[in-house]
């Protein structure tokens, strides 16, 4: 059902290079993901991190 609305608001061909393209955009994602967390305050983000978290426990 949601492929033949696809097919008929943007196209097959769209659809095909959209498929082919995923895997690289997925694997840039992550790699500019992980180059947000390396540049910026890693412990930040790190801190939303469960088991993580813990690790960083201030001494007041």
């Amino acid at each position: 059902m949601i492929k033949n609305i696809l097919n008929k608001i943007v196209g097959a061909k769209y659809i095909g290079i959209v498929r082919t393209w995923v895997p690289n955009m997925v694997t840039w994602g992550t790699v500019g993901g992980v180059a947000l967390i390396h540049f910026t305050d890693w412990r930040l983000v790190l801190d939303y991190v469960p088991y993580i978290k813990g690790k960083f426990v201030k001494d007041e």
